[in-house]
């Protein structure tokens, strides 16, 4: 019988899949290997995308779709018990990992990501009190329009995001984009990678930069009061409604900010953005106003959208990540398993963002689950 062709594109998107990992080092002796790395990682991102939420989700997997598995690769000696394939995963260096996660992800993405956010998430259950271990803190990097990770890095113990970001920079491909950081990344150091990789920062800016902070404070405060007379400005105001709630926010970026890049030293600053929400919940209204740095010379029009896609950081991988891939009640923690697995993890969420139809993510891993034919068409993208 004749294979159908998304089959047939769904095993060439598997060997090309897999190429992105032929480098990984494998940590066991290899005249001892039982079970190929290759075959490990495509057993791991299957069971996943078909619903798999530990490890030994994804060993029982591997016994009940044996035949399922053997379209793609031989697996002659079958598929290894839940404790052999987690210490496989715990022994994997996450650093390369995600190296070659990095790389997988730029020959898929076709075009250049316009809007990168970056934000941190800890997976809650990962940490291992016997051993005095905390929850294991993930930095990740997600394209705002095509709602990928493009990467991600842990945060070492007894360290921060400040740490962590740069590292992350440094393994991605970033010239032309927007780089949009909370507060935590609004550093000079951080600023400075991004223009020196050729890309542009939009970055929250906070108490935790206290004289530069009051500065812009100050001189907001000023120009307001002079309704902005002596200084040049653009303004926008984007308005909406929904589920019982107005938001009306208004976005003011100051163009004049040499004064504040000579007095402060911070690389590339081409504007201040200043964001004033007013949210109409009906029985209260809540105001709030958020300033940012950028080195971006865009009017507020550009700007305010900008700023606004940051959060689909939260919205859009966060938050599906603890509902549909229940990050959050995970319980991996031996070694480098924990971080190993998140990156399985955005792997499938990848891949399922990608599937034709408008299913929720949800249903689509449940389809994964029930349908063989359509969970081999989520590597056929």
């Amino acid at each position: 019988m004749t294979q159908p062709a998304e089959t047939d594109d769904a095993l060439y998107e598997a060997v090309v899949f897999l190429s992105h990992f032929k480098d990984l080092p494998d940590p066991r002796q290899s005249g001892k290997v039982t079970y190929p790395l290759d075959e490990i990682l495509l057993l791991c991102l299957l069971a996943v995308l078909a619903g798999s939420e530990a490890i030994t989700d994804i060993a029982r997997f591997g016994e009940k779709k044996l035949d399922l598995l053997r379209r793609f690769r031989p697996f002659a000696d079958g598929t290894p018990a839940h404790d052999h394939l987690g210490d496989i995963l715990a022994a994997l260096d996450a650093e390369a990992f995600q190296r070659c996660f990095v790389a997988w992800v730029a020959s898929i993405t076709g075009i250049a990501a316009e809007v990168i956010a970056i934000d941190g998430k800890t997976s809650r259950r990962s940490h291992n009190k016997r051993r005095g271990k905390p929850a294991i803190h993930m930095v990740s990097a997600f394209a705002a329009r095509q709602r990928l990770v493009l990467g991600q890095v842990k945060v070492a113990e007894k360290a921060n995001e400040i740490v962590a970001i740069p590292r992350l920079l440094d393994l991605l491909a970033i010239e032309g984009a927007i780089v949009t950081i909370d507060a935590m990344g609004c550093q000079r150091g951080i600023a400075q990678t991004i223009i020196d990789k050729k890309a542009d920062y939009v970055l929250a800016l906070k108490g935790n930069q206290e004289s530069l902070h009051e500065d812009v404070k100050l001189f907001l405060a000023e120009q307001r009061a002079n309704h902005f007379n002596d200084t040049t400005i653009s303004r926008d105001r984007s308005v909406d409604a929904d589920h019982g709630r107005i938001e009306t926010r208004d976005v003011t970026v100051i163009h004049d900010v040499d004064w504040l890049k000579e007095r402060h030293a911070w690389p590339g600053l081409r504007g201040v953005v200043m964001v004033e929400s007013c949210r109409d919940l009906g029985e209260r209204t809540e105001r709030e106003t958020r300033l940012y740095l950028t080195s971006l010379a865009a009017t507020a029009a550009v700007l305010g959208p900008v700023v606004r896609s940051h959060w689909a950081i939260e919205n859009s991988l966060h938050w599906v990540m603890d509902m549909t891939f229940r990050d959050d009640e995970a319980r991996i923690r031996t070694d480098n398993a924990p971080v190993n697995f998140t990156t399985i993890k955005h792997m499938a969420h990848n891949l399922i963002r990608n599937a034709r139809g408008k299913d929720s993510l949800r249903l689509r891993r449940k389809l994964a689950a029930w349908d063989d034919d359509f969970l081999v068409s989520l590597l056929a993208r």
